[in-house]
Formats: structure tokens, C-alpha cells, sequence
């Protein structure tokens, strides 16, 4: 899952990126509304965590404008104000949940989760993703591999909810790194590679399999 944070107090915004990237998103941070607006109408994020009080735009007007534009991300919208005028007009401009600054990194988190298993349920389907006898929940973070655990870390969860929620097609290198690597990550794009073959490791050698030049396929009871 790939998530953006728009909020101007920079200490703030640093934090909840690190906290959220030891949950296992991906996690761009911007301070402007304008680019928080062009990088939430540009980019493919799961969801949009954003600030009222910003610079260029305020958080209302990027909110408005990507509900105006047909975006669905969810958008969990954040105010140092307290009052329901603000709430409501928060809510009326398409946001989808309110929290109030100060507020508890783990109610944040919480909210996060709902939000996503929501958007990801899509009315009611099961947060299970099933393909053979490979089972990811994606509300619980567990693993089952023909009813046995399997123990995988926040990254290699992440890695292979990207393979399992496309599972029977081929997911390229830079797909995966786009949904959970950040934007600012420079590293070795071979990073990938190495996440895949603990994968194998840990769950089953052929469950995944390497397309040359294009990328990754999730194999049913291979």
C-alpha cells in the first residue's frame, strides 16, 4: 500500500512517514498543497493523509479538487481546529475520516487500517486475498500457506500483497517498487530481486515465478 502525507509541520510529517513505514506502506511526504495535489492527482496512492492549515492550497481546496477530478482515494484529513463547522465542511469538500491534532499515533494507524480495509473490501468482500492454497490476510497481516503460518517481515508483506492482488499476472520491478519503496528511495532497484527469493524461502519456491524482461507472476500450487 502506498500512502501520502501532506502536512507542513515537517517534524510531524517525518514522523508518522517513519512510523507508517515500519507498519509496511510506502510512504511519500510533501509540505505544499499544490504539490500535494499534483502528486495525489498524478500518483496511484491508496490513500491520502492531509492537513487543513497548508501552504498554497489549503487542505479543503486539494480535497475538493480531487473529488471534483473523479479520485476515490481515501482521504483522512487532519486540523489542529476542533470545531464541527469544521468537521462538517471537511466531510461536505469528500473526505473520508477526521482527526483532530494532538491525537495518538496509534489511533491514526487504526484509522488508516479502517479506511483501506474499507476501500479494499469494496462493499463487503473479504479482506482474505485466496489464490491456490496461498491465503493473505490483508486486515490481519497473516500469511497461510496450506494452512501453515508462514512469519513474514512488514516489507515482505507488502511485497507480496502487490503479487497476490494481481496474482496470474505478470507485476514488473518498478510496479513493486512504486507501491512499496517511497519516491525518494535511490537505491539499488535490485532490491526487489532480493525480497523475491526470501519469498521463495519462506513460502515455496515455484509460488513465484520470474517472467525475463517483465517481471513477476504469482503461480497457483506450483
Amino acid at each position: 500500500m502506498r500512502l501520502l502525507i501532506v502536512e507542513d509541520e515537517k517534524r510531524l510529517a517525518l514522523s508518522l512517514a517513519k512510523g507508517l513505514t515500519a507498519e509496511g506502506y510506502a510512504v511519500d511526504v510533501v509540505h505544499d498543497g499544490r504539490e500535494g495535489l499534483r502528486l495525489a492527482t498524478e500518483g496511484t496512492y491508496d490513500l491520502v493523509i492531509l492537513d487543513i492549515m497548508l501552504p498554497g492550497l489549503n487542505g479543503y481546496r486539494v480535497c475538493a479538487a480531487l473529488r471534483a477530478a473523479g479520485h476515490d482515494v481515501p482521504i483522512l484529513m487532519l486540523t489542529a481546529k476542533d470545531g464541527e463547522y469544521d468537521e462538517a465542511e471537511g466531510l461536505d469538500t469528500g473526505a473520508d475520516d477526521y482527526l483532530t491534532k494532538p491525537f495518538s499515533y496509534v489511533v491514526l494507524v487504526a484509522r488508516v487500517k479502517a479506511l483501506l480495509r474499507r476501500r479494499g473490501q469494496g462493499g463487503g468482500a473479504s479482506p482474505v486475498l485466496t489464490y491456490g492454497d496461498l491465503k493473505v490476510d490483508t486486515a490481519a497481516r497473516r500469511v497461510f500457506l496450506a494452512d501453515t503460518e508462514a512469519t513474514l517481515t512488514a516489507k515482505e508483506f507488502a511485497v507480496l500483497e502487490q503479487l497476490v492482488t494481481r496474482a496470474g499476472e505478470v507485476v514488473s520491478k518498478a510496479q513493486i517498487l512504486d507501491h512499496v519503496w517511497d519516491f525518494a528511495y535511490d537505491g539499488d532497484p535490485n532490491i526487489v530481486e532480493v525480497y523475491i527469493s526470501t519469498l521463495r524461502r519462506k513460502l515455496r519456491s515455484g509460488l513465484i515465478t520470474t517472467v525475463r524482461g517483465a517481471g513477476y507472476r504469482l503461480e497457483a500450487d506450483r
